[in-house]
């Protein structure tokens, strides 16, 4: 039978897509392509053997998104959370005091210009999900 074996992208729709990029580009470090997007590469990580992309379903009623309004969250994995964090303070972003820690890692969290909810994971190495 097949099935699906990965996330291919997230898509979503933006008021300005060209501006959004650039925050994406110059906050994040995303290489976004002149089409419009950014193809990421999970190998680009030299600690990475193998990695996974987490698919999942929220009840309608979750607060988990807040303090968003938009239907969907973006998790995005990062190297080095504390100082992502630091860099998008210090741009004057929307960083949230909420914080996590746990046996799959670090999580921050900010909201992109169009009030997106990021959700940054810092993994650990030893995380079967890594």
């Amino acid at each position: 039978m097949a099935k699906v074996t990965g996330i291919g992208g997230v898509f979503f729709k933006s008021r300005d897509p060209a501006a959004l990029g650039k925050w994406y580009r110059e906050r994040l470090g995303l290489d976004i392509a002149p089409w419009g997007g950014a193809a990421l590469r999970w190998h680009d990580d030299p600690r990475a053997a193998v990695g996974y992309t987490v698919f999942t379903m929220f009840s309608e009623d979750t607060g988990y998104f807040a303090p968003s309004d938009k239907p969907f969250m973006v998790n995005l994995r990062v190297d080095d959370l504390e100082a992502l964090l630091a860099s998008l303070r210090d741009a004057g972003e929307r960083v949230l005091d909420r914080r996590e820690e746990g046996p799959n890692g670090k999580f921050g969290y900010v909201l992109d210009p169009e009030g997106t909810l990021l959700e940054l994971w810092e993994p650990v190495l030893d995380d079967p999900y890594y």
